[in-house]
């Protein structure tokens, strides 16, 4: 090899990055020993930005597209290196690229149960886990918080970073969204939409935009599960008292298949069960159009009940539940009130 062959690669004549894999967030050229050359093209491909870095300042910012490099198109560092004129001989400068693309499927959980604040319940232990994308949105922040000088960054760097945020700002917001626990966690959608709106501020503090989160599972302790359900079934019957009862009823059957293997009678179980049937077709079908009609329909009612086994304090016995179901933040004062009235009409 010549003497001139080896001062010629001393000089850089194009600076690109070809992303040879995926999850590197920043990548520093490698410059060694090496020189810009002067009138030098510079790469930067869709989905990447470049920055050039000058004794530890950083100068300008490329985005995708490719660039002669001259004093026209480095403003910033030709202020910084003081050059009066057209530069004309090879420099030197730290030249970092970052991908600006999405790091999608991003893993985020609860590894132990958190307590979060809720007005209902107070404090309330849950676990949840799901996936999140971002990119980098600020190229020069995210160096100066997070890549510095390293020579690559990668998605694995500043995963635990991410995933602490994420933790730290759940129970914020839960509190900050305005909505019950409860509405929350039955529907994962805007539990998701709440966590972005809180956290998305948080990433933007250094350099990231988070594009989107989700929510694939959340475990709520068995008591809270069971309300949640119940709160979830009410929702589907509306204020429908013969589909109330019949949503209660469908809940009472396993019940009764449960006892069967508890030591009980095989017909004492049937008796049970049957009589959880006639009670769920007897109230489904008389409830609110025989009672509401007048008093051929109420007896009609009363009798059909009496046939099935019903008797007035059945009906006393699900004003109870309806109160428990109140006392639980289930139904509201006024649901509660309107059904209170629909059955106390059962026993006039």
């Amino acid at each position: 090899m010549g003497l001139m062959d080896f001062i010629k690669k001393q000089f850089i004549d194009v600076i690109q990055w070809t992303e040879a894999s995926d999850g590197t967030l920043a990548w520093r050229y490698p410059m060694a020993d090496m020189e810009i050359q002067n009138g030098g093209v510079l790469v930067v491909r869709e989905s990447q930005i470049a920055m050039f870095v000058n004794e530890g300042k950083v100068a300008d910012v490329f985005g995708p597209g490719t660039y002669k490099l001259t004093t026209q198109t480095l403003p910033l560092l030709t202020y910084l290196k003081n050059w009066d004129k057209l530069f004309e001989s090879p420099f030197k400068s730290d030249v970092y690229f970052f991908s600006t693309r999405q790091q999608i499927d991003q893993k985020w959980g609860t590894p132990q149960p958190i307590t979060i604040r809720d007005a209902d319940f107070g404090a309330v232990r849950l676990r949840a886990f799901g996936n999140y994308n971002y990119r980098i949105a600020d190229a020069k922040l995210f160096h100066n918080e997070i890549s510095g000088t390293r020579d690559n960054y990668s998605v694995d760097d500043v995963d635990g970073q991410l995933r602490g945020l994420v933790l730290q700002n759940i129970s914020n917001a839960i509190a900050s969204s305005g909505i019950a626990f409860l509405d929350l966690a039955s529907n994962q959608l805007a539990f998701a939409q709440a966590l972005v709106k809180q956290l998305a501020p948080e990433f933007e503090k250094i350099g990231l935009k988070l594009e989107g989160m989700t929510v694939q599972n959340l475990s709520l302790p068995e008591e809270l599960q069971k309300i949640l359900d119940q709160k979830i079934g009410m929702g589907m019957v509306g204020n429908d008292m013969g589909k109330f009862m019949q949503y209660q009823t469908a809940q009472a059957i396993p019940k009764f298949a449960e006892g069967a293997g508890s030591g009980g009678s095989v017909a004492g179980d049937a008796m049970g069960l049957g009589a959880g049937v006639a009670l769920g077709q007897v109230l489904a079908q008389n409830l609110q159009a025989g009672l509401s009609s007048g008093p051929a329909q109420a007896a009609a009612y009363a009798a059909a009940a009496q046939a099935a086994g019903v008797k007035p304090d059945e009906v006393m016995a699900t004003l109870e539940k309806l109160a428990d179901l109140k006392g639980k933040g289930v139904l509201t004062q006024e649901e509660f009130d309107a059904k209170k009235a629909e059955l106390l009409k059962k026993l006039v």
